[in-house]
């Protein structure tokens, strides 16, 4: 192959400026679920829905990051393939 991509990779910067990020929306949505003037049966399903959200996004997020890759492995296998078959081609042969 002639050309590998280069693999990108998040500066540390951004890794910790979305660590940051998730950190104050939980704990923001932990308080104001604490906060809430309610009895501790919606509290607690507030933050069961809350966990779960979290936990589908995270799915989601590594779902949605697999299939992306899977797919440049196969657009690469079919891109060696490829050049494979032009380098082995010769027009000039006779059949």
């Amino acid at each position: 192959m002639s050309d590998t991509p280069v693999k990108q990779q998040s500066t540390t910067a951004f890794y910790g400026q979305s660590v940051a990020s998730f950190a104050i929306a939980m704990a923001a949505t932990a308080i104001g679920i604490y906060q809430l003037d309610t009895n501790a049966w919606v509290r607690a399903f507030l933050t069961i829905a809350v966990l779960y959200l979290v936990t589908s996004a995270f799915t989601l997020a590594k779902v949605i990051r697999d299939r992306q890759e899977a797919g440049q492995i196969v657009s690469r296998v079919d891109q060696a393939r490829l050049e494979k078959l032009l380098a082995e081609h010769d027009p000039f042969e006779k059949i």
